[in-house]
């Protein structure tokens, strides 16, 4: 039967890796990820996990041992974080474009300088170029059940690409809540063994992996590779509604909508953030304000047709991120959002919010402070704004 206990957001991820089966586990400490693997080396020196855990020098080397068992056919799991991630780039990126399914978990952090361990979506959001599915939970709930999702999502004969389930470090790494653990019953029926069918090392079956390649083939990997992040969408939407019907729970899939409707103002956010967003709304809306909110779940591949059907009928939005785009005086998911919207010859007033960096909470207050404005500026339909930070 299914149990309820309190877990941190890592002891979430490691729980619901371990539910899936995995058959390696190879990863290397680092804040604010650390308990991830902890709790996974505790259960499998209790007895209740079995699989091969490797202890390796490096993120770099635990990518590299990842993906060479995921090329023999295994189930994988690793988490890192920020610095982390960064070292780990070479076979991250190789990870996505060689089409091996698997899991990651990480547990957000900003990248330095200046010199931080403290919560952000900057190095995640700095990677969503590399190929991998990218999705962005609100509590530590959801962690559990996306790594389980994850699992499905990337393990699909149409998608088969690797999975992030990010999370902000320490606002829900380190953040102690009620978690309904599935019973593993339940998650058998609805994650099956992974049998892979497109890629595996087998001596008495020779094949060649990752040979120099001419431009022209190149480029259909990459067309493969595009088409398959858009076929992702759709299985993400579908899982969701299938593990919805199994353990009684759902986020949306790719986006979720809150109280849209007749919403002149609406707020888009990612991450742990929402919880704060989605207070703020339902304060405004019993004072008879018309605001709404959508919570991107999934950064990549973009949701770029769910997020325009939930905005159409908006007057003007606002983006909250907890992260910024260098090459823009805005943050990242701001600038998709214009994006999706411009695509389809959608023009609004928009206002980027900045806030959370380095560990900085995004208070009850910020988000209120957002949604007014977001209200005025739906009122008065001004064409510019600045950006807004939220400090």
């Amino acid at each position: 039967m299914p149990v309820v206990k309190a877990l941190t957001g890592n002891e979430s991820a490691a729980h619901g890796a371990a539910l899936a089966r995995p058959d390696l586990i190879a990863a290397y400490p680092i804040t604010p990820q650390s308990s991830v693997v902890e709790n996974l080396a505790q259960m499998l020196a209790d007895g209740k996990l079995s699989c091969e855990m490797v202890e390796v020098e490096s993120e770099h080397s635990a990518m590299s041992v990842i993906q060479g068992a995921a090329l023999a056919g295994a189930r994988t799991f690793t988490a890192t974080s920020a610095q982390g991630l960064a070292l780990m780039y070479e076979p991250y990126f190789r990870m996505s474009t060689l089409r091996l399914p698997m899991v990651m978990a990480v547990a957000g952090r900003e990248m330095t300088s200046p010199e931080t361990i403290w919560g952000g979506q900057q190095d995640t959001v700095s990677l969503r170029e590399a190929g991998w599915i990218q999705f962005y939970v609100e509590d530590n709930q959801e962690i559990l059940d996306t790594v389980i999702q994850g699992y499905k999502v990337a393990e699909h004969q149409g998608v088969l690409l690797p999975v992030n389930v990010c999370y902000d470090g320490f606002f829900l790494s380190h953040l102690t809540e009620g978690v309904e653990i599935p019973d593993q019953e339940q998650v058998d029926s609805f994650l099956p063994q992974y049998r892979p069918q497109h890629v595996i090392l087998d001596p008495q079956r020779p094949m060649a992996v990752d040979p120099m390649t001419p431009g022209n083939l190149l480029m259909k990997y990459r067309r493969n590779h595009l088409e398959a992040m858009q076929t992702a969408l759709r299985v993400i939407d579908e899982i969701d509604a299938d593990f919805y019907r199994v353990f009684g729970r759902r986020y949306g899939g790719t986006i979720e909508e809150y109280r849209l409707e007749g919403a002149d103002a609406v707020l888009v956010t990612i991450g742990s953030m929402t919880g704060a967003a989605r207070e703020v709304v339902d304060l405004l809306r019993d004072q008879g304000k018309k605001v709404g909110l959508v919570k991107v779940r999934v950064l990549r591949p973009f949701p770029l047709k769910r997020i325009v059907r939930a905005l159409r009928s908006a007057k003007a939005i606002g983006v909250v991120d907890r992260s910024v785009s260098f090459g823009w005086n805005s943050g990242a998911l701001f600038q998709e959002v214009l994006a999706a919207l411009g695509s389809q010859g959608m023009v609004m007033p928009a206002v980027s919010f900045i806030g959370g960096l380095g560990g900085a909470d995004i208070s009850n207050d910020h988000m209120l402070k957002a949604l007014t404005t977001v209200l005025e500026v739906s009122a008065n339909q001004a064409a510019e704004q600045e950006t807004v930070w939220l400090d």
